[in-house]
């Protein structure tokens, strides 16, 4: 085996430790950002290529990276698809995807907090799930959202404010 096979073997591994790594916190966004889970399966797939053709090295992206190119494909795809939009979000408002994966046992708390993830104005739900579940810093949430960090900041603390209230109860 040679030098440069043997190179690439560990870059494909890094990579597929990396998106085992982060892909349900970034299929989870790209959940948020899109009206249907094909298309946010499409989203993540064509955003973590784009990210893996712009590497100039091996080195691994920053998910903040990522979560940004997630965000920015969702408003292509929004803009371009207006009107599919609107006949898929009639056709989901029935069903709605599931954002997370669910045991047995967990999915009367999972849809509690589902939905009380979705009564949350946008601005909050963004940056909860790219805290809790894309693992991001504040920076980085700043980053993929454009907004400063202490705005990401506060927006988290008001978020995991309203869900506390509304899931106090229920979970106590």
């Amino acid at each position: 085996m040679n030098s440069g096979s043997a190179n690439e073997t560990k870059v494909f591994k890094d990579w597929e430790s990396w998106l085992g790594q982060h892909a349900p916190g970034l299929l989870l966004y790209a959940r948020q950002q899109t009206q249907c889970e094909a298309d946010a399966q499409d989203i993540l797939q064509e955003s973590v290529i784009e990210i893996w053709e712009r590497q100039q090295s091996n080195e691994l992206p920053a998910p903040a990276l990522v979560y940004a190119t997630i965000r920015r494909r969702a408003i292509d795809l929004a803009r371009s698809r207006q009107r599919r939009a609107v006949r898929e979000a009639t056709a989901n408002a029935e069903v709605p995807a599931a954002w997370f994966d669910l045991s047995l046992e967990d999915r009367e708390r999972s849809q509690l907090i589902q939905e009380s993830l979705r009564m949350l104005p946008e601005i909050y739900q963004e940056v909860v799930t790219l805290k809790i579940w894309g693992g991001l810093t504040f920076a980085e949430i700043s980053t993929t959202l454009e907004i400063p960090a202490n705005t990401a900041a506060s927006r988290y603390r008001y978020g995991i404010e309203a869900l506390r209230k509304t899931t106090q109860k229920e979970l106590a």
